[in-house]
C-alpha cells in the first residue's frame, strides 16, 4: 500500500505545478493593469498636487487639454489660499488662454481670474471677456468681475434667470430633437437640420440646463436665425447668478429674481432660499440708496436757503 501511495504522491503533485507555472503570467498581466490603471488615473487625476515646474509644462501642453485645466485648477487653489505671489509668474499665460479657441479653456480662465480681484490686467481681461460668442465663458466673466466688485456683467447674469433662444445655423427641415423638459449638457446634440443639397447640421446646446420649450418640432421647415427652441438654464448656474446678483442687482431685476423665491418645481429648495436672499439684498440697497438721495436732496436745499 506503501508503495502505491508514494507511486501516486508524484501524480497528484506535478498538476499542482504546472497550475502555479501558468498562473504566473496571467498574474503579471493582472498586476500591470491594476498599475497602468493607477498610473493613469494618478497622471489625470485634478487633485494631484502639481510643483511650480510641472504647472508650466502643464499651461505650455496645449494638445493635452486635461494638463492645461489642471495646471489652471492648481492655480486657483494656491490663489485661494492668498499665494498670488508666486501665481504671477504665470499670469500672461493665463491671460493668453482668454483668446484660445478651446472654450474650456477661455471658460476656466475666466473663472480663475476671479481669484484675484486686485489684478488689474485681469480685471481688463474679463471685460473683453464679456463679449465672448459662448455663453458659459461670458458667465463665468461676469461672476469673475462681481469680485472686482465691477457689475459690467450683470446683463450677462440676469439672462441666466431667463429663458435662452437656440437658433438653426442653417435653412432646412429639422428631422430629430429631444423632447421639453430633457435634461441636457453643454454640447448635447439639439437637433438635426437637413438642408435642401442634402447635407446635414447639428445643433448642439451652448450651455447646460433643461429644454423648456421646443417652438419647431420634427418637419418643421426653419429658416437661418430662427428659433427652434428655449433652455432654462442648470441649478448651479442660476444659484451662482442670484448670489452674484445679492451683491450687483438692481431693483428692475426684482421680477425675475422674485419668480424663483416663490419656487419652481424643478429646482432645489436652495434655489428658493438664495433667491429671497437676493431679493431681500437687493431692496435693502434700494432703500438705502433712496434714502441717501433724500438725505442730499434736503442737504441741498437746506444750503440755497441759507
Amino acid at each position: 500500500m506503501s508503495e502505491q501511495i508514494n507511486e501516486r504522491q508524484p501524480a497528484i503533485l506535478l498538476p499542482q505545478a504546472k497550475r502555479r507555472r501558468s498562473s504566473l503570467p496571467i498574474l503579471v498581466l493582472a498586476v500591470l493593469f491594476v498599475s497602468a490603471t493607477f498610473l493613469t488615473w494618478y497622471y489625470t487625476w485634478f487633485g494631484r498636487d502639481l510643483t511650480d515646474q510641472e504647472i508650466s509644462q502643464y499651461l505650455a501642453d496645449e494638445k493635452h487639454p486635461r494638463h492645461v485645466q489642471h495646471a489652471l485648477l492648481q492655480i486657483e487653489q494656491r490663489l485661494e489660499k492668498g499665494d498670488d505671489g508666486c501665481c504671477r509668474q504665470w499670469y500672461p499665460a493665463i491671460q493668453g488662454l482668454t483668446s484660445h479657441p478651446e472654450t474650456e479653456f477661455r471658460m476656466t480662465a475666466a473663472w480663475l481670474m476671479g481669484y484675484d480681484n486686485k489684478s488689474d490686467q485681469f480685471h481688463q481681461s474679463l471685460l473683453k471677456l464679456l463679449g465672448d460668442k459662448e455663453p458659459m465663458v461670458r458667465r463665468n466673466a461676469s461672476l469673475a468681475l462681481v469680485r472686482f466688485n465691477d457689475a459690467s456683467g450683470r446683463e450677462e447674469l440676469l439672462s441666466i434667470l431667463k429663458p435662452q433662444p437656440v437658433s438653426a445655423p442653417v435653412d432646412g427641415v429639422i428631422n430629430s430633437t429631444l423632447n421639453e423638459g430633457s435634461l441636457i449638457s453643454r454640447g448635447t446634440l439639439l437637433a438635426r437640420i437637413e438642408e435642401t443639397n442634402g447635407a446635414i447640421s447639428e445643433v448642439r446646446s451652448p450651455l447646460p440646463g433643461r429644454i423648456e420649450k421646443i417652438t419647431s418640432g420634427n418637419g418643421s421647415r426653419v429658416g437661418s436665425g430662427t428659433t427652434i427652441l428655449t433652455l432654462s438654464s442648470d441649478a448651479t448656474s442660476i444659484w451662482e447668478a442670484l448670489r452674484g446678483l445679492a451683491l450687483i442687482g438692481k431693483a428692475d431685476d426684482l421680477n425675475e429674481i422674485e419668480r424663483y423665491a416663490q419656487g419652481i418645481a424643478t429646482l432645489p429648495e436652495r434655489i428658493k432660499k438664495q433667491a429671497a436672499l437676493t431679493a431681500k439684498a437687493i431692496q435693502s440697497r434700494s432703500a438705502q440708496g433712496r434714502g441717501q438721495g433724500q438725505n442730499g436732496q434736503a442737504g441741498q436745499k437746506s444750503s440755497l436757503t441759507q
